[in-house]
């Protein structure tokens, strides 16, 4: 590649919660207005991608998230109109569980609220979705797609202060 521009996507992470049929999604405020997601975020600088989507799943959702299964590695670009911002984002999706709204607990800036829909009334609103992956990994889970937590490793240096020479 010529240039010193290197390619630097995006890590997220993202949890994907059924009950029965219905799935637990997010409607939040982004730039593009108001839009459903996954509860998902930012992969931040010391944490494993299992920490990130138990950490997301709680600050958007209120609830406790246990991670059951791997479903993916996902990628998408994504430009935004109001600033010409070109991103690809890496999506590392997990399935598992969540228990009851924990009291006291508030939801993380810009989440509106939580709500719980089937794969066809998503399916029915793709406008809405924050991003083509939303809908992808729910139809993936749907499917029955499960890889074994275990094949998201992450070293331990992660953790590790970085000591500058």
């Amino acid at each position: 590649m010529a240039g010193t521009d290197r390619f630097r996507p995006s890590v997220t992470v993202a949890a994907v919660i059924a009950r029965g049929d219905r799935y637990l999604l997010v409607e939040e405020d982004t730039p593009e207005g108001l839009m459903l997601n996954n509860p998902a975020g930012h992969l931040e600088l010391g944490e494993s991608p299992i920490e990130a989507v138990v950490r997301e799943a709680l600050e958007e959702t209120m609830r406790a998230f246990t991670p059951e299964a791997f479903l993916g590695v996902y990628l998408a670009r994504f430009v935004r109109p109001a600033r010409l911002e070109d991103v690809t984002y890496v999506r590392l999706a997990f399935s598992g569980a969540v228990g009851e709204e924990i009291a006291g607990r508030t939801l993380d800036e810009g989440i509106q609220r939580t709500l719980w829909m089937s794969e066809t009334e998503l399916a029915a609103c793709v406008d809405r979705h924050r991003s083509p992956l939303v809908l992808q990994c729910v139809r993936d889970h749907a499917s029955g797609r499960r890889l074994p937590l275990d094949t998201v490793f992450a070293h331990p240096s992660l953790t590790q202060p970085w000591i500058k020479d």
